[in-house]
């Protein structure tokens, strides 16, 4: 196809094979979802609570999705842009080890205020939120093999899926809406909902960050989050990986010649180590182990995954194992092989797999990081424009149809490499630290299919290559998965034929603000606070644009406050609803217009007497529109 864009449908008879078994009696539910992941899981917990009876169905045996999968070190800016259910996950994680240790312990310091935690104690929060929802039936192991759509073309819906469970036995289930919140979007696939794999050319939607040429290949790379420690207590020594074999990584031995590699982990992505230990340290002195953009040897390895999106178990799991094999090879090579200088052998000794962690997999985690698979081609696509200023402003493009938030820009591990696995050139890298973006939004249409009126996919989301890297974070995939939760829920109050599309938004925004999830963001009006729904709302119809410039530069230091460790900073600047100031004249005849236009009875709106607070038009203008 022109430049390998692949605007694609599901090779369904390929993809998901034809059951053979006879399934077993067809079970009702009114919301499926697929994938337990965080995003599933907040779609979940979101339908219960709005009193839906829900299918969360996992194909592994372990939910929670990357976040219990050795993702430990949370990908997010500040903590401002954490609402809804991943900030009461994060808050009940830090309540964890708070009641197991102590508020004063190091291993609630080291939590991070519940945002970096052991990938068993994310676990055993996940299952106690979905507990506590009785309506939630959770089935795991479950395959998707088939999705079964009825209607004409363009308003087609999805009226069961099959799946396949660890007995080899069949389960049709019939569903009211689905939500697709898989890594891969196995079920849009299924579904023969368009999508797209791989990356845009620069010119299809103006990006400057994509490449000249659109490509198949520009898919990000995939590697597993090893959770690993330093304490001899609680390490167990890496074994030989299935299928080793010495002679795939005595390259390194070049490299340790040649002075390029020295150590196995870095604290601080020094180029002459192999793996990142993230820092702040997990809690109990344990670390998530990354991919290092700047290492010789990278533990990613791009086009070696390119058919894990579309391919069947039988290649998801020939890519699962190389990447094993490369990822713990690695190691055990620095430990063991005698060609290795003893000083480097010695300090990857050090390291270990937690004794405690994934006991059930030998200590390693049971998911791969699929960083990106396929992108459905949904009502809206989220690009690389969706992030950027606006004219003039501190705060990104307004979108009025926000549904989620997120801050921590586009960010790739790499898409190509040239040469072998030991140095060469990445392609496709570091977007995120090289452009940094201000704190944008979500409009709902990235989660919406064009031509299915019952399913929503909040996690294999509606975006270019580059707009995905830029949405492709637990918290915001959390938020995501919120919002169609929520919105299964109003598209079923329509009646016997649910349809997504016209889901009013507005109404969907006022839930979310109602459980403290936000569709803008405020470093000083946050999730609890008693006008954080009133200024939600106003912010979100613009009321809080083009209050303050633009910052003269575009780095960290221009767009945030200071850091506080590692990825992590200080608030967005100038992103202050400051509700407490007194009202000046030229804002409030700003805000009195944009009620006028939102069809409020401006007469009860307050004038900027000089006693006038923001706070206090906020709040008028809220009311005037019957919100309270």
């Amino acid at each position: 196809m022109k430049n390998a864009m692949h605007l694609l449908r599901a090779h369904v008879g390929l993809l998901f094979a034809a059951a053979v078994v006879p399934a077993l009696g067809a079970e009702s539910v009114e919301v499926v979802v697929f994938g337990a992941t965080p995003g599933g899981i907040s779609a979940a917990i979101a339908a219960a609570k709005d009193g839906r009876s829900v299918l969360l169905v996992e194909p592994t045996h372990r939910i929670g999705g990357m976040t219990t999968n050795g993702l430990s070190h949370t990908d997010f800016r500040t903590f401002e842009s954490l609402t809804g259910l991943y900030l009461e996950f994060t808050r009940r994680v830090h309540a964890h080890y708070a009641a197991a240790y102590g508020a004063d312990s190091p291993q609630v310091r080291a939590a991070f205020r519940g945002t970096q935690a052991e990938p068993k104690v994310n676990l055993e929060v996940f299952q106690q939120m979905l507990r506590e929802h009785s309506s939630v039936q959770i089935r795991t192991q479950w395959t998707l093999t088939e999705a079964r759509t009825q209607g004409p073309a363009g308003n087609r819906s999805v009226r069961a899926a099959r799946f396949r469970d660890a007995a080899g036995a069949l389960h049709e289930i019939e569903g009211k809406i689905f939500v697709d919140a898989s890594y891969e979007g196995d079920l849009i696939a299924a579904a023969q909902i368009p999508y797209r794999v791989g990356g845009e050319s620069r010119d299809e939607f103006d990006e400057s960050l994509a490449p000249a040429e659109g490509s198949r290949v520009e898919l990000q790379a995939y590697n597993f989050r090893l959770i690993v420690t330093q304490d001899p207590a609680n390490r167990v020594a890496p074994r030989a990986p299935p299928g080793y074999q010495r002679e795939i990584f005595t390259g390194m031995l070049d490299l340790i010649a040649a002075g390029r590699l020295r150590r196995a982990f870095s604290f601080d992505h020094a180029s002459d180590a192999v793996m990142l230990a993230s820092t702040p340290a997990l809690p109990n002195g344990k670390y998530d182990a990354n991919d290092m953009g700047r290492s010789p040897v990278r533990m990613s390895l791009p086009g070696e995954n390119l058919l894990w999106p579309e391919g069947d178990a039988v290649v998801r799991k020939k890519i699962f194992d190389e990447h094993l094999r490369w990822n713990v090879g690695v190691l055990y090579f620095l430990q063991n092989d005698p060609a290795v200088p003893a000083a480097i052998r010695d300090e990857a000794r050090t390291w270990g797999f937690c004794r405690d962690e994934f006991t059930e997999s030998q200590h390693l985690p049971p998911q791969i990081y699929v960083r990106e698979a396929r992108r459905m081609v949904g009502l809206r696509i989220f690009t690389q424009h969706d992030t950027r200023h606006a004219d003039n402003d501190a705060r990104a493009v307004l979108h009025r149809d926000s549904i989620a938030i997120g801050d921590y820009g586009h960010n790739s591990h790499g898409n190509r490499h040239e040469g072998g696995r030991f140095g060469g050139v990445r392609h496709g890298t570091g977007y995120g630290s090289k452009f940094p973006v201000p704190a944008h939004q979500v409009p709902y249409g990235t989660i919406v299919p064009t031509d299915v009126r019952n399913l929503l996919a909040p996690v294999p989301v509606s975006a270019t290559h580059v707009g995905f890297c830029a949405l492709r974070y637990e918290p915001i995939w959390s938020a995501l998965g919120e919002a169609a939760g929520h919105a299964a829920h109003l598209a079923l109050q329509q009646g016997a034929a649910p349809d997504v599309r016209v889901v009013p938004v507005d109404r969907l925004q006022r839930r979310l603000h109602s459980v403290g999830a936000a569709s803008i963001y405020f470093s000083d009006v946050l999730p609890g606070h008693p006008d954080f729904a009133a200024a939600q709302w106003w912010g979100t119809l613009g009321g809080f644009h083009g209050l303050a410039p633009r910052p003269p530069g575009n780095d960290f230091r221009d767009l945030f406050g200071p850091k506080i460790a590692g990825q992590y900073f200080q608030a967005c600047r100038n992103h202050d609803a400051a509700l407490d100031r007194v009202l000046d004249a030229d804002l409030a005849r700003k805000w009195s217009a944009l009620a006028r236009e939102r069809g409020g009875a401006a007469v009860a709106l307050p004038v900027a007497d000089g006693r006038t607070t923001r706070g206090d038009f906020v709040r008028a203008a809220y009311a005037a529109h019957g919100l309270r």
